[in-house]
């Protein structure tokens, strides 16, 4: 394919050369936001009078059919072309004779690429905030299913105080709200026009940005030419939502496996998220949260890239930045396939709430219910701590848990202790008296599950 930038030199690259300029088999995928892009141009072109109304109305047109020719097949994308913007305007050209040359009158493919990058990361975080959507809903409707399930919850992954399952879940609900709002928020610093900044200088056509900006849906131009086509940072800002989301899948994916394990027993994945071993009969991985948790990683390491690759960018543009899409594609395609396998894993999950409730009676998790019980009889809490500990410390000796230690044990530590003790440290109960808000208490735990199904529905 002929080059486009043919002129100053005879552009007889080597074919080396022309396989590490070329950016075709990653920006490819923003053909549709190139020709939108274009059309608009076409139109704005027309308006201010730089170009005639039948010229714009041929580009439009002939935009319009390499449009539908590539969404039915009919078109293939050459590879050998250097980029989506240089193929659509070759073939745009080839069809049209000189008045296709016309259409890169007062832009370059400098602010072309900013805008194409802006259009197609506006519509794809409306898909991922879709996709995080629907993974809080599950986790919500899981979260409804297990509200009453007690389990031990942890600190220092030693079991430490009563929560339900449900509550568990929603700590993770409530991280992928947070989510939300940063790629919602982001979006205001995508939503920026940079088209008609050109190379970084503007241009001495008459154009109109505002009308451009409007047809293509922004609410805004970039102010400053030079920053329309140099900046990055709504990329980067989109690489770092990634990588939050990111850790929070695979804090949840890492509880996952625990929880799947022989040693906890707290959770059975469905067969179709787990595979099996090809030595060992009896096992069953969760592959699927394994690399979810693994690929962690690789959204992280997008970030980084971008973050090295602009650090030392002198304005305006540098061909550095075409590393760009690469990273944030990437970095696209794998928070949406972990949510798309995050979302049924977790719907498919079952609880072994018998098992949980075990570890919850082995764990003591309820000592410090015993402090409490004994600061409501007078006693200051330190004394009471002490005391708790003391009794903990005989349990396990005697092989023992709180419930069902006799009454005379319980005396011989402090004769203020009496039958309620028991009622104290029953572990229903000591669910049902955190009532603060947040806390495990069943309508507490109501309340968070409504609270996320109203900000799920309010995105």
């Amino acid at each position: 394919m002929a080059k486009l930038w043919e002129g100053r030199t005879a552009a007889a690259t080597d074919k080396i050369a022309d396989d590490f300029n070329s950016s075709i088999a990653v920006d490819c995928r923003m053909y549709k936001e190139d020709i939108t892009g274009s059309m608009a141009h076409a139109a704005m072109l027309a308006k201010q009078g730089i170009i005639g109304q039948d010229e714009a109305d041929q580009l439009i047109d002939g935009l319009s059919g390499i449009l539908a020719d590539l969404n039915e097949g009919r078109l293939e994308i050459d590879p050998t072309a250097e980029d989506i913007h240089m193929f659509v305007e070759s073939v745009l050209t080839a069809r049209l004779g000189d008045v296709g040359k016309k259409l890169h009158t007062a832009r370059s493919r400098n602010d072309q690429v900013a805008l194409d990058f802006r259009m197609y990361l506006r519509n794809e975080t409306e898909v991922v905030v879709e996709k995080i959507r629907a993974m809080a809903s599950t986790l919500a409707d899981k979260a409804e299913e297990y509200a009453t399930a007690i389990m031990p919850g942890y600190t220092h992954l030693q079991r430490a105080q009563p929560i339900s399952f449900g509550h568990h879940l929603l700590a993770y609900a409530m991280m992928l709200l947070r989510d939300i709002e940063r790629f919602e928020d982001t979006l205001k610093r995508i939503d920026i026009c940079p088209i008609g900044s050109c190379a970084l200088a503007g241009t001495t056509y008459d154009t109109d940005r505002y009308f451009e900006a409007e047809k293509l849906g922004f609410g805004k131009i970039a102010l400053n030419s030079i920053d329309g086509v140099s900046d990055r940072d709504f990329a980067l800002e989109f690489l770092a939502n990634c990588s939050i989301l990111m850790t929070h899948l695979s804090r949840y994916a890492e509880e996952v496996i625990l929880w799947s394990s022989w040693e906890f027993g707290f959770v059975e994945l469905s067969d179709a998220y787990t595979t099996g071993s090809s030595i060992m009969p009896q096992k069953k991985n969760p592959d699927m949260a394994e690399l979810i948790r693994g690929k962690t990683g690789r959204v992280n390491g997008d970030l980084i890239s971008l973050l090295t690759v602009m650090k030392g960018l002198p304005l305006a543009y540098n061909k550095d930045m075409q590393e760009d899409k690469e990273t944030v594609f990437d970095a696209l395609d794998t928070v949406k396939i972990c949510l798309d396998v995050a979302i049924p894993m977790t719907a498919t999950m079952t609880a072994r709430t018998q098992k949980m409730r075990k570890a919850a009676e082995g764990g003591f998790i309820n000592a410090t219910d015993l402090a409490d019980y004994l600061v409501g009889k007078g006693m200051p809490f330190r004394a009471a701590y002490k005391i708790s500990g003391q009794v903990v410390a005989e349990c396990i000796k005697t092989d023992r848990v709180l419930e069902n230690l006799p009454i005379e044990v319980y005396k011989s530590y402090s004769d203020i202790i009496d039958e309620g003790v028991y009622d104290a440290v029953n572990l229903d109960n000591c669910l049902c008296r955190r009532t603060s808000a947040g806390g495990p208490a069943i309508e507490s735990v109501k309340k968070q599950i409504e609270f996320v199904r109203e900000k799920v529905a309010s995105y």
